[in-house]
């Protein structure tokens, strides 16, 4: 009897997970970036903003209203040639308890030649007992430029809440010209709390970022490093088969949101979407 009520509850869990599939591209026309293909199903919406100058914005909605285990979210974008895409959320993603499976992110961003490709979600903030598993395929031209930030937040510290327990596994692919230029897979899992709290991981800090620029040089290290004094949390930068990388570590958002856009600002390149600013 328990083995039945068991797979029945296993059974209502499976078909009440939130499933999304978002897949669109653009391109360019009469030098104006153009929406062209749109997928939407589930709970992932894509909407596009009046356009800025020559480039197009996109933000994407959670209807779901947040993530939790065993939901599925899949992405795919894709800029044409010579296109300029900006791509948002309309708010930070929430990743929620999970006791059964995890949760599972997979996005891919391709970018033709002379394309720009901005990834610019606001911050994915992970509750305590979150269990989450994400993919980030990138796919560059050799002549086009990408610009993607991502913060992870451990807890929202301005509620007094922490992520003690829980999993995060993050997978990242570049590909530049066909060829593999970076891959890393960062894994948290069991006693998170404790082990953010360890001066090798981060040193009690609850948020993390990361910037990938495409393309970087040491000038543009340089530049970044010049204000990297006057930041609130812990910065560090480096530049290697033609992109930059920069880390970032803070004690909350906030912080570390400030300090990414201080950096960015030094980096050059388009601005910021409004939205991600506010």
């Amino acid at each position: 009897m328990r083995t039945d009520t068991t797979s029945a509850i296993s059974a209502i869990f499976a078909a009440n997970r939130a499933r999304g599939e978002a897949r669109f591209d653009v391109h360019q026309a009469e030098g104006v970036t153009r929406r062209r293909h749109l997928h939407e199903s589930g709970s992932l919406r894509v909407r596009f903003p009046s356009p800025e100058a020559e480039g197009l914005s996109a933000v994407f909605v959670n209807t779901a209203g947040g993530v939790a285990g065993g939901d599925r979210f899949d992405i795919e974008i894709a800029a044409g040639q010579g296109s300029r895409l900006a791509v948002t959320t309309a708010a930070a993603e929430k990743i929620y308890r999970a006791e059964g499976p995890v949760a599972q992110l997979a996005i891919s961003l391709k970018a033709e030649a002379g394309a720009h490709l901005a990834w610019l979600p606001q911050e994915t903030i992970l509750f305590d007992g979150a269990r989450v598993s994400r993919r980030i395929d990138i796919d560059l031209a050799e002549s086009a430029s990408l610009l993607l930030c991502e913060i992870v937040v451990f807890g929202r510290a301005a509620m007094g809440e922490r992520m003690l327990r829980g999993a995060f596994v993050d997978r990242w692919r570049l590909r530049r010209g066909g060829r593999l230029v970076f891959a890393e897979t960062v894994r948290l899992d069991g006693d998170i709390g404790e082990k953010l709290e360890q001066p090798a991981v981060a040193k009690g800090g609850a948020a993390i970022g990361t910037a990938l620029i495409v393309p970087g040089d040491e000038a543009l290290v340089e530049r970044v490093r010049e204000v990297a004094t006057s930041l609130d949390g812990e910065v560090g930068i480096s530049t290697w088969n033609g992109f930059a990388m920069a880390r970032f570590c803070a004690q909350d958002a906030a912080r570390l949101r400030a300090d990414m856009v201080a950096v960015l600002s030094r980096a050059g390149g388009p601005p910021l979407p409004r939205l991600w600013l506010n």
